[in-house]
């Protein structure tokens, strides 16, 4: 069974204050709001709903922390990029991430959520920033593959490959068909190490290999 299935909620922090303890590691997952990050999460876990699934972008408002079974954790953090969100949440939200970003020094690693169809936008570049300013770790995750054929997935996949730090690791995912699921486990388990995740541009050319 994977340690990610037995993964329980400690408390949704709205400031700071409540932030469970610092200690062990964490990888936190991020994304725009309606770029399939909670159902990205989910599939990982193999749960159906560990995070809340909304068809309306934006609900994910707080910072949702989830303990693994040898103490490390896994964190939703509030989606961005959402037009109709108010003033004083976008506000809000880029003052608790950078509390967040600035102040966990259990954070190991960062899993991005990307729509292959859209990414790199100018939020996904400003977590990128915020990652690599404290030396976090980050896997991309492209979600929505099977929205694509497959030579257009993988001409998204190198693009965005070539557009980031090289330790940044990249891949197509997608959670309807439940592609990329090992892979992105594995991506997991090696930020939680706090060690950098396999080739994503080698192992999707060789699956087997």
């Amino acid at each position: 069974m994977s340690p990610f299935n037995q993964a329980e909620f400690v408390i949704s922090a709205n400031r700071p204050a409540q932030f469970p303890p610092d200690k062990g590691s964490e990888v936190a997952f991020a994304g725009r709001s309606n770029a399939g990050k909670s159902s990205a999460l989910n599939a990982i876990a193999g749960r159906k709903s560990l995070a809340r699934i909304s068809k309306t972008p934006g609900r994910t408002q707080l910072v949702n922390f989830f303990a693994l079974p040898d103490g490390d954790r896994l964190v939703d953090l509030p989606g961005y990029g959402y037009a109709r969100v108010p003033e004083a949440m976008r506000r809000h939200w880029r003052h608790l991430m950078e509390a967040y970003f600035n102040q966990r020094r259990s954070l190991a690693g960062l899993i991005l959520v990307m729509d292959v169809r859209r990414p790199l936008t100018e939020f996904d570049r400003q977590m990128l920033a915020w990652s690599e300013g404290v030396g976090c770790l980050t896997h991309i995750l492209l979600t929505k593959a099977d929205k694509l054929s497959r030579g257009k997935a993988m001409a998204m996949l190198h693009e965005v490959r070539s557009a980031v730090d090289p330790e940044t690791s990249v891949q197509l995912f997608s959670a309807t068909k439940k592609s990329g699921v090992d892979q992105a486990r594995e991506a997991l388990v090696a930020l939680l190490n706090r060690q950098p995740a396999a080739s994503a541009d080698y192992r999707q050319k060789n699956p087997r290999g």
